[in-house]
């Protein structure tokens, strides 16, 4: 089930939001949550439900232990046993196939290549585990004590199958006794419409006019097209991404859970290693805090613990070579831009490096979008001009000025230009707070139905609704 379809938002939320409120007792609150979690899991792959309660009941103990034994060998073993499971469960089923099938390839071995599909959602339930383990271990977090509370932890619907990975010690007085409001719900809700239109209108129409470009026979591809096409993707990417990641963070608001930003308008950025401060930033805290400073960080070895961490950013996000080539893409420019290149775009008209960041970005999404290698190298070398092809067509031209509204208006949403417009927006009027009564109380409530209108118009009508991260 994904947020953006017609049975989430016209049955199970209302249904599952119904049911919250009706009940006023917390523990019986916590069941719905559980009960409607899991249901919402099972909904594509009932199978599956059992290796994530089995992984949390497998991480429940490890923990106690974990805590029991702090500064002794049983729970470093603990930790030890619980990150060496939680791999080995992902290793199994992300990666298996990938293995047996290099294996076969060099050395003309005949290993059967598993064909199970991936459970949805285990590069991130996994992490969030590991890292409560670990937490719990470091006496960051007390052990959950209450096996259904870590299972509600793990399961939440919210952000079970696309994150925001969120750890325990974040949340863990939410579970205990939380405080639902009507403001949060109304911020919650809000959040989660603005999300559901940036993966609607946005993210879904980028994704349509981009098959245009991408995947299709690039002997016939101009230049103009590969630039074209590889825009719209990184439109799709984000606006797909950051979407979810707002409807996760708007539904833990409804029913009283705090999520931290995913997302902080990472295409503004200067430099490749400020768009990983704002790009999936759940994902890079967590390599950065259980990876890269236990490694040594900055102090020590710092460039072969940045390959060691984007090697594993890359593999983290599929069992394919270019995902392993994507992640080393931006070992080399981070490593780079740490021996001088930051402070040379330091020195450069934002302008500059502005463009320096989106030319590096495209080029990096260029081997995510490909798995074949030779494809991601004939599109870079038609992007670049290296393959003989026209710089336009009529076609390229066509698609740009039918959808030139489009690029503007999603352009525009990749700047924090809109929240700045509503923070003036706020105290504009003369008046103490009464533009900020307009706002909050007409303009957005309209802005909002408008949007939710919309969104339910195109679902109606819309094939093409794939949630791109659900593949990790």
């Amino acid at each position: 089930m994904v947020f953006s379809s017609l049975f989430f938002l016209c049955v199970f939320l209302p249904l599952s939001l119904a049911l919250y409120y009706v009940l006023k007792n917390r523990t019986y609150r916590n069941w719905v949550l559980i009960i409607a979690s899991l249901f919402f899991y099972a909904w594509g792959e009932p199978v599956w439900v059992t290796l994530l309660v089995v992984s949390t009941l497998f991480d429940y103990y490890n923990a106690l232990v974990a805590e029991r034994n702090r500064g002794n060998w049983k729970g470093k073993a603990a930790v030890a046993v619980s990150i060496a499971g939680n791999l080995l469960i992902l290793g199994f089923f992300k990666y298996s196939g990938f293995v047996a099938e290099n294996l076969n390839s060099l050395l003309g071995t005949g290993l059967p290549v598993p064909a199970f599909g991936l459970p949805i959602g285990i590069s991130f339930y996994t992490f969030q585990t590991i890292s409560y383990v670990i937490d719990v271990y470091r006496g960051e977090t007390e052990a959950q004590r209450s096996f259904p509370k870590l299972l509600l932890f793990v399961s939440l619907f919210h952000q079970l199958v696309a994150g925001p990975i969120v750890r325990y010690r974040e949340i863990a007085g939410e579970i205990e006794h939380r405080v639902e409001s009507w403001e949060q719900f109304n911020y919650g809700a809000s959040r989660f419409i603005m999300g559901l239109g940036k993966k609607v209108l946005i993210a879904n129409t980028a994704g349509e006019l981009c098959e245009h470009f991408l995947g299709t026979d690039y002997a016939r591809l101009p230049v103009a097209g590969a630039w074209l096409g590889i825009f719209l993707f990184a439109l799709q990417i984000y606006y797909d991404f950051s979407g979810y990641s707002d409807m996760a963070i708007g539904l833990g608001k409804m029913f009283g859970f705090t999520y931290k930003e995913n997302f902080n308008y990472p295409y503004i950025s200067r430099s490749a290693t400020e768009f990983w401060r704002r790009w999936h930033i759940s994902l890079g805290s967590f390599f950065r805090d259980y990876l890269y400073i236990p490694l040594g960080g900055n102090r020590r070895h710092q460039f072969r613990n940045l390959l060691v961490v984007w090697f594993l950013t890359g593999l983290w996000h599929g069992a394919s070579w270019n995902f392993v080539i994507w992640g080393l893409y931006y070992f080399l420019l981070i490593a780079v831009e740490k021996l001088f290149l930051l402070r040379v775009l330091e020195k450069l008209p934002a302008l500059f490096s502005r463009l320096y960041l989106w030319a590096a970005v495209l080029v990096g999404w260029v081997f995510f979008y490909h798995p074949d290698l030779g494809e991601a190298l004939e599109f870079l070398g038609i992007m670049f001009g290296l393959k003989g092809a026209p710089l336009s067509g009529p076609e390229v031209a066509i698609h740009f000025w039918n959808s030139a509204l489009f690029l503007l208006i999603a352009a525009v949403g990749c700047i924090p230009f809109l929240k700045s417009w509503e923070k003036r927006a706020k105290g504009s009027l003369p008046g103490k707070g009464e533009g900020a009564l307009l706002w909050e109380k007409g303009l957005k409530p309209l802005a909002n139905i408008a949007v939710l209108v919309l969104s339910i118009i195109f679902l109606v009508g819309q094939s093409y609704n794939p949630f791109l991260y659900f593949r990790f």
